[in-house]
């Protein structure tokens, strides 16, 4: 297994970006000032994206694994890699999602925790609702951890 940081042409790995981030445009805001990770193991199976949000905080952006091979420890790994990179030099790894039964529960086992949420972000920012296990995203839910 190898993390590799992506210079140039993030944009071939958008099919995986859209797994985690429904809308192109979305994307476009964030995806040229972030940095972008790729893991590989005989193949890319799982990629994110984080940016300097200031004030000691890094935000993940974007995190995704190829469906396949969800569950098989690769976004724990991209998590874990972020926090032994970027640690002393951030003091918060954040990410922001919706209010999801499935993602949610995700972060929190990698040591997250609920820091606040915008009531409607995704029904008012999103062009179509969006639903994760049968349940609408409303409001974008900020969870945290130190790092």
């Amino acid at each position: 297994m190898k993390i590799i940081e992506v210079i140039e042409n993030k944009k071939q790995y958008l099919d995986l970006l859209l797994l985690a981030d429904e809308q192109e445009d979305m994307i476009d805001r964030y995806i040229d000032k972030g940095t972008m990770y790729v893991l590989n193991d005989n193949g890319v199976k799982s990629e994110c994206v984080v940016t300097d949000e200031g004030n000691g905080i890094l935000e993940i952006k974007n995190i995704a694994t190829v469906p396949d091979y969800q569950g098989n420890g690769y976004a724990k790994a991209l998590i874990d890699f972020l926090a032994k990179e970027y640690g002393g030099k951030y003091f918060v790894l954040q990410v922001v999602t919706g209010d999801s039964p499935l993602t949610v529960p995700f972060y929190e086992k990698c040591g997250f925790i609920r820091s606040h949420s915008i009531p409607n972000f995704f029904t008012d920012n999103y062009a179509h609702p969006i639903f994760e296990c049968g349940v609408q995203l409303v409001d974008m839910v900020y969870l945290q951890r130190t790092i």
